[in-house]
């Protein structure tokens, strides 16, 4: 069924915002890096004997980060330069994304900055010149449909409940669920269970299905809709989206539980993109 044209223009818009935001100068596809931290000293530089090899901008020693638990600091050699939001960095603590917004260094157009996933602290680099998004030639998509859109029935947890959701790195993290939501296509029913992120007014879905295995990503894709209104929460297939690691090696993105891997094919959305 194609779209009617208030669907299919909605959905273009919506494709087209999402493409900006992926090849931003902060976007996805800037990431060139993502160094996991010892306990202790990790040197850093362009050298290839650094325990963590920056890009060819900075220096061959550039300086040591010292992780203590879940801290770090960070010392630099003399003659290194960096920025810390566009300020002079001489050194010290630094914050990760764990407290919010991590502190970002920077050295002309490379940036870098701390991440915490479970246990792991890492550096994650960014280059606004990074080949992948220099090279990036746009997502395939299946034709916007109106049978995509489809409403479905929220069913609220009756208590807090959490559902496991595992990860590239080989993580599970316990996240929160809401509820369920009961749809049909085809005449069958399906479920899908969303997670909420923390400061979201959204519900996030991680889901796999039978186009994985041919005609998109392979680690199943990413949706989000609105809060349930009324007992209801539309589900619109069309804009369901490639995650993160579709493009970059250098990602760390949840993956589908085991409750979300629907045996039907969705034949909406993005299709298969890049290399990874």
């Amino acid at each position: 069924m194609s779209a009617p044209a208030g669907i299919e223009a909605e959905t273009r818009a919506w494709h087209a915002d999402r493409v900006a935001r992926l090849t931003s100068e902060d976007g996805w596809l800037t990431l060139v890096g993502l160094h996991w931290l010892d306990e202790g000293a990790n040197r850093f530089g362009s050298a290839p004997d650094n325990d963590l090899v920056f890009p060819a901008a900075f220096p061959a020693r550039a300086g040591t980060f010292t992780r203590k638990g879940y801290t770090v600091s960070l010392v630099l050699e003399p003659g290194s330069s960096l920025t810390l939001e566009g300020k002079p960095f001489t050194g010290g603590a630094l914050r990760s994304d764990a407290d919010g917004k991590p502190d970002t260094l920077a050295l002309g157009s490379v940036r870098f900055f701390l991440i915490r996933r479970g246990e792991r602290l890492g550096v994650r680099v960014k280059d606004s010149e990074a080949a992948t998004r220099k090279a990036f030639h746009g997502i395939p998509t299946y034709a916007p449909s109106a049978a995509w859109r489809v409403e479905g029935r929220f069913e609220p947890a009756t208590t807090e409940r959490k559902i496991s959701v595992p990860n590239v790195l080989g993580e599970v993290e316990e996240m929160v669920s809401p509820g369920t939501v009961a749809f049909t296509l085809g005449g069958k029913e399906y479920r899908l269970a969303p997670v909420v992120e923390p400061g979201s007014d959204q519900l996030f879905f991680i889901f796999a299905d039978l186009t994985n295995r041919d005609e998109t990503y392979g680690a199943g894709r990413f949706l989000y809709t609105g809060l349930p209104k009324d007992g209801k929460v539309v589900l619109d297939f069309n804009r369901a989206y490639n995650p993160p690691c579709a493009f970059t090696a250098f990602a760390t993105c949840p993956l589908p539980p085991s409750q979300n891997r629907l045996k039907v094919r969705v034949e909406a959305g993005e299709k298969r993109a890049g290399d990874h």
